[in-house]
């Protein structure tokens, strides 16, 4: 393959948001061009908390479906489950016999996980990195594309690779994380990261009414702000911030000095910025009815990128057990 790889990935646990775009796959979009891109729907990270698996099928295809609607083209990338890639669970599995348990206790996300599910601390919530580094070594990427909380996982995997190359010889390359314009956007409640577990978020797939609905009655403004006469400042305010995506320079200045004089109330203000959240979302979720619509080839694009993802996947596995000296020709 003569382009440089990206991976990435996003878990099938519902309509993804907001967040998603702006944080991941709009980034993914921007450079499909310069990058040959695997994205990977991680069906296997999504079973480590306790699921409805008469929805997962239904969740894949929503994940695929937005994918695609979000601008990726399979001419030039790959999009594919992760479960119908064998190699990555046993890559996986390779990877436990060098990761030290104390690495994988210190992970952020292990740590929050356990808390929240307190009930279900499974094996897969501690290993979970472990896979997370098969999904990206697999296919030897030059740049793994992930947002600020998952750059600790790209940091562990970059030691799996030292790891390895020290104990069989020089065989992956450190993948370098990229940020590119990732933008970190906070619920509507203003406090926590947008999160469908948290029922704070914005999805791509509803109606510019319920958008509207949302918005107008869950997005957190400037709290000091009690009436309509008080001054607000826009510099602590979510709702601002939102507008510093959705809309222009020109409306943000106007906004801004608005908001501060009090000359525009919250409401009015909440107004705006639902017309622009809708007017940017308008060619997704017209995107979204099409290809949903589109069912045989929705599937037709997931197989062809198992395909593809499969045949490189199987290589890197071979070379891999190859150097660990598990492969025996003499077997077969």
């Amino acid at each position: 393959m003569s382009k440089k790889i990206m991976l990435s990935g996003i878990q099938p646990t519902g309509s993804l948001h907001i967040g998603n775009y702006f944080g991941a796959l709009k980034n993914w979009v921007n450079i499909i061009d310069e990058y040959y891109g695997f994205f990977c729907i991680v069906d296997y990270h999504a079973i480590t908390v306790e699921y409805d698996t008469k929805e997962m099928q239904n969740r894949i295809f929503d994940a695929a479906v937005e994918y695609l609607a979000s601008g990726l083209d399979p001419k030039k990338c790959s999009i594919f489950v992760q479960s119908d890639v064998k190699a990555h669970t046993e890559l996986s599995w390779i990877f436990n016999s060098i990761i030290p348990v104390a690495e994988l206790e210190r992970m952020t996300q292990y740590k929050d996980k356990s808390k929240k599910n307190v009930d279900n601390i499974n094996a897969a919530l501690l290993t979970y990195p472990s896979l997370m580094a098969a999904d990206i070594l697999l296919y030897k990427p030059k740049i793994v594309p992930v947002g600020e909380d998952q750059e600790q996982h790209v940091e562990l995997t970059r030691m799996i690779v030292r790891k390895f190359n020290n104990r069989y010889g020089e065989y992956f390359q450190e993948p370098e994380v990229y940020h590119g314009k990732v933008l970190r956007i906070l619920g509507l409640d203003g406090s926590t990261k947008m999160s469908k577990s948290l029922n704070n978020h914005i999805p791509l797939n509803i109606t510019s009414e319920e958008t509207e609905k949302l918005i107008m009655k869950k997005a957190v403004t400037d709290t000091n702000r009690k009436l309509k006469t008080d001054k607000g400042n826009p510099d602590i305010c979510n709702v601002f911030n939102y507008h510093k995506i959705f809309s222009t320079d020109d409306e943000q200045k106007e906004i801004y000095s608005a908001c501060t004089n009090a000359s525009i109330g919250c409401a009015d203000c909440k107004r705006k910025l639902v017309c622009n959240v809708n007017k940017e979302l308008e060619p997704i979720r017209e995107n979204i009815n099409k290809f949903k619509n589109e069912k045989s080839y929705v599937y037709d694009v997931l197989k062809e990128g198992a395909n593809n993802a499969n045949k490189v996947a199987s290589q890197t596995l071979y070379e891999v057990r190859e150097l660990m000296g598990l492969n025996d020709k003499n077997r077969y």
